[in-house]
This record gives C-alpha cells, structure tokens and sequence, in this order.
C-alpha cells in the first residue's frame, strides 16, 4: 500500500493541497503543520477531533494518520446525549480543536490540544503504520439506537480512493471543489484525503452556495462533489445565472451522494449544462462500493458498477442469491472487500450481526440492470414496502412523483393495512402551496407510469420534509396521525 500521503514527502512541496476560503496550505506547509502536531500525539491511544469546516479539521485528521493514532471525528451539531455517548464509547484520551473553536462541556474532561497550522515539524515524519491499523472511528447516524462507532482501518481507505482514482479518473492534476461536512466518510475521506492521497488539491467552500461552486469551478476546478440538497440548489440556481451554467458545464466531473438523486434535478442541470451527474454508492462502514465510471454512460437513478475489489451480491430474505439481472427484482445488497470496516467499536454482538460470512448486509434493497448496473430502490428498514405481496421499493415512487410539476419534495412510505400488510403513503411538499394538486392526481400520475400496485394509498402534504445533516430524508419522523 506504501504510505497513505505519497505526496506530502515527494518532490513539490509548494504544491497548493488545501483552501478554506482565504486560507491555504501548500504540500510543504501541511507536511510541517501535520508532521507537527503528529509528533505530539504519537502514543495518544485515539484522538477526538472538533470537525469544523476549516484548515483545521484537515491538519488533524492528517496529524492523527500520520501519528497511526485512530481519530474520532466529532459532529459540531451532536447534541450533548449523543456526544457524550460517542466520547465514552470511544474513549479518547484528548481532543484536537481549532484554537477559536469553543467546546461543549461534555468535553471539559478530556485534554485539549490546539491545532496550529503554522506550526512546522522538525525532523521527518513518523513512519507509516500497518496496512491493518485503525485509521478513523466514525460513528452511524444511530437511526436504530446509539450511534455504532465502524473501525475503518487504513487499507480501507486506501482501497476505496484508489478503486475510484481508476473509476474517476482521478489524478494530481484535480482540483476538487465541495462544501460538505467534515465528520463523515463523504466530506472527510472522499473530499479532504482523496485530493490529498492523489497529490492534487481541494477548495472547500465552508458553506455551500451556488455562488461559491460557480467561483471556484470557474477558476480552476474540475471536479465537485455534493448531496443532492446542493444540487437541487444547484438546478434551482441555473436558469438566472450564466455564470453557474458555464462553470459546471466545465467541471470535468460532478458527483452527487449520500442518498439518491431524483430524476428531475438530473434532467434540469443536464439541460442547463449539457453535464451529466454521476453518482456513486457507500455506506460508512464500507466506504465507496459502486460507481458510474468516468467513461460509462451516466444513467439517473444508477449507482453504476461494482469497483475495483468490491464484491457485491443481491440476496433474498433467506440469504439465497439473486442472479438475474432484469432490472425488476429486488434484493439486499451484500459487499465484500479490502474496503469494508474492522468492527463496530465495543460491539462484537452488532459486528457479528451485521454479517453474512465475510458479506456485510448493508441494508439496502437494489436491482440490477442487464448490465450488471446497480439501482438502489431504498432502505430495507424504511423503504422496502410489503403490499398485497409485491415487493415496492419507495425509491422508484418518489422519482415518479418528483417528475410532476406540482411537486417540489416527496418521500414514500409504508404503513400498515388490515388488507394489503402494508399499503404505500406519500408524503409531497407541493411546488406551489396555493396551487397543490390533489391526492388523487398524484395517485393517478405514478399509477400511470408504474404498475398499479405502486400506487399511493394516501398522500400527506406537507410544508418540508424533515432532513438530516447530509440532506437524507429522516423516514422514521414521518408518521400518520
């Protein structure tokens, strides 16, 4: 594997590796505050860091690779149960902060070491740890109780970035734009240690805005990454602004994850751009599975090929093997490979319970095209819906719905019949409130286009749909009187 950073030690070291609005560190300036604050950590046992969105985070993270100490990234918005959760879970004996940075009492009892990013090592830096060491403890949204904290060790993240260095195309020569948060496998390990492994660079935004992508893209980027929130801002943004539509015409690549990007947002920025988005598919504990590749044919709603490495099957609910490839049976998606997680820290029951052998049971229900393309239809716990003994995944339904005018959000769920198990419920946030369409309409609209057993039973109007920090729909808060 060699070392995780090549470039932070090669030959280029006024190299631009990271901006944070006006701040900058060349490769040579974050090989010295790294290699710094690395030294002062060394034999730490496992570190916290308060992931902001600044210089700071990076240098951090980077320190704690370096020093082969397991980081803790820390969600500044953790409200003071869960954080004191994952701060006993996960037992760090200090945590790293930028020095403006206040923290909440909850962390009064550990250390605090402040980052500076001035700082410069003397010496060279540590050397590289085992290939099987643990890298980053992160921990899951904790929909299901507790967050769980997934041990990713270092040969997972090397894996993934290199699996999607071939699928992307993704060289030195990138400058990669985004705005995500740094305290989760999208923003931390694809957008801050991906340009760094490959030895290019990364502007992020600090807060998102359409006038900051077109900025940045337009000077120089090539590549964003985003959710879908971000680019259906993004779309929202394009037919006023000629500007936004030049500089992602230019990007040589977009890329949307952490959930499913629906249809119309696909068509109205290829239409307003004459680019595609392409999208990819992972899961904390397993870091990137699937890809459209740069050279593929971009195709909305497809999460595209297993990468590199990657082993991936649909199951039944018994465990036996989907192999048809018709595009219409529905599965769970199992993975294996160099990029999955260790274990869920200090609990071998859940980590036992999440696997299959050596399959990790992801949870989430897909099909697969004729050309072994992956299309992901939900969630097994909140978007695979049982009525009358068909096998609906939401997915499909909210895209339908989103193709209609009238409709600016929708989620679909199922709840429980006396008739059916389950009956199929949408929950739309109407383009225009004074103007809605009514249910009905909308139940005739996906019964049209889809199979009559998908269509809606109920259709519940709201005035937004409740989200997380990663522009996910929160299922679980949607519930019928």
């Amino acid at each position: 594997m060699g070392a995780l950073f090549p470039a932070l030690t090669a030959g280029r070291p006024d190299r631009p590796a990271l901006r944070f609005g006006d701040r900058a560190l060349t490769y040579g300036e974050l090989a010295g505050a790294a290699g710094a604050l690395a030294g002062r950590i060394q034999g730490a046992g496992r570190v916290a860091v308060w992931a902001t969105p600044t210089l700071e985070t990076a240098v951090g993270v980077v320190a704690a690779l370096l020093a082969g100490v397991p980081a803790v990234p820390l969600n500044p918005r953790t409200g003071e149960r869960e954080l004191t959760h994952i701060v006993g879970d996960s037992g760090p004996s200090l945590v790293l902060a930028g020095p403006e940075d206040e923290l909440p009492p909850v962390l009064g009892a550990l250390e605090r070491l402040d980052i500076e990013v001035s700082a410069r090592a003397e010496g060279p830096l540590p050397a590289e740890p085992a290939r099987s060491a643990p890298a980053l403890i992160v921990y899951t949204s904790g929909t299901t109780g507790p967050p769980k904290g997934a041990v990713l060790p270092r040969r997972a993240i090397a894996a993934s970035l290199d699996a999607l260095e071939e699928a992307w195309a993704w060289t030195g020569d990138d400058v990669l734009v985004h705005a995500l948060p740094l305290f989760h496998v999208h923003g931390l390990i694809l957008g801050i240690l991906g340009p760094l492994r490959r030895g290019g660079s990364v502007r992020h935004l600090g807060k998102f805005s359409p006038e900051g992508v077109a900025r940045e893209l337009g000077a120089g980027g090539t590549m964003l990454f985003g959710v879908p929130t971000m680019y259906h801002r993004l779309a929202e943004a394009l037919d006023g602004d000629p500007e936004l539509a030049k500089a992602l015409a230019g990007a040589r690549l977009l890329v949307s994850g952490s959930a499913a990007l629906p249809l119309h947002d696909h068509e109205r920025i290829a239409a307003g751009t004459g680019r595609r988005v392409i999208e990819r598919y992972g899961m904390t504990e397993t870091l990137m599975n699937t890809s459209v590749r740069v050279d593929g044919e971009p195709r909305p709603g497809s999460v595209g090929l297993p990468l590199r490495g990657v082993g991936l099957r649909l199951v039944e609910e018994d465990g036996s093997e989907i192999t048809a490839h018709d595009g219409e049976t529905v599965g769970e998606i199992q993975v294996r490979g160099p990029n999955l997680f260790t274990e869920y820290l200090n609990r071998p029951d859940a980590t036992a319970a999440a696997f299959d052998g050596e399959w990790f049971r992801t949870g989430d229900m897909a099909v697969r095209d004729a050309d072994g393309c992956v299309r992901i239809v939900g969630r097994k716990a909140t978007d695979l819906i049982k009525s009358g003994g068909y096998k609906i995944g939401a997915g499909e339904i909210e895209n339908v719905l989103l193709d209609h005018p009238g409709v600016r959000e929708a989620a679909v769920t199922g709840e429980p019949d006396a008739d059916l198990g389950e009956r199929v419920v949408a929950w739309v946030v109407p383009a225009d409130p004074a103007r809605r369409p009514s249910a009905e309409e909308l139940a005739d609209h996906v019964a049209t286009q889809l199979a009559p057993h998908k269509r809606p039973r109920a259709v519940r109007f709201l005035e937004a749909l409740p989200r997380n920090d990663m522009g996910k729909v929160m299922k679980r808060a949607l519930t019928h009187d």
